[in-house]
């Protein structure tokens, strides 16, 4: 389905950039232009990338450094 007209972008554009990590408006609007024009889709939008991301169509990518822990002598 298209959500935003304007910029011609479907839910699974949408459904996409939740997978490559987006995770706001904000970010739909940087990465596929949605809701720059009108605005008239940005509830859609926003309610498409909450359901992508709470129905785990995304990936979460986490990096885990760890340092030793080193004792300070004083």
């Amino acid at each position: 389905m298209i959500v935003c007209v304007c910029r011609r972008v479907s839910d699974h554009q949408i459904r996409q950039a939740a997978a490559d990590g987006a995770h706001s408006l904000e970010c739909l609007q940087f990465d596929l232009g949605v809701a720059t024009q009108c605005g008239r889709c940005a509830d859609c939008a926003s309610r498409v990338l909450c359901d992508a991301r709470s129905t785990g169509t995304h990936q979460q990518h986490v990096i885990t450094m760890a340092r030793p822990v080193q004792a300070q002598m004083a």
